[in-house]
């Protein structure tokens, strides 16, 4: 079965058209090296599949026929990836600024609240 095929069957891409493009672009390797995507692919094979900023290694158990369900999938793939890879994805997200900077355009619907919020305070109800 060719890579692609087995990346959309494996339900790693949506689309085949996605898993294509990755294969192009570089994203994946087989058996260390960079394949095009109608590398066939073999049981016991090594993929590394590079997405979301998660290197994700498989090892080919067995080909399906067809697009397996999400149940079914274990049937075909032994995901190896380790868990520091999902650990670093996890610290991407807290060392993003989400919030703009401070004097830099108008305030944000959260922002708005938190001004609302802090004038309500400042009044009492006997006035």
């Amino acid at each position: 079965m060719r890579i692609d095929k087995f990346l959309w069957c494996t339900r790693y891409y949506k689309t085949r058209n996605m898993a294509t493009e990755a294969c192009k672009k570089g994203h994946i390797r087989v058996n260390e090296q960079v394949v095009k995507p109608s590398r066939e692919v073999y049981q016991l094979d090594k993929i590394l599949v590079r997405k979301n900023q998660i290197n994700y290694q498989l090892t080919v158990l067995d080909i399906p026929e067809n697009r397996v369900g999400a149940k079914l999938v274990d049937i075909y793939r032994k995901d190896t990836t380790p868990a520091e890879a999902f650990e670093h994805t996890e610290l991407l997200k807290f060392s993003k600024d989400y919030y703009r900077k401070k004097g830099t355009g108008r305030p944000t619907k959260k922002d708005r609240r938190n001004i609302d919020d802090f004038l309500d305070e400042g009044y009492d109800e006997t006035e």
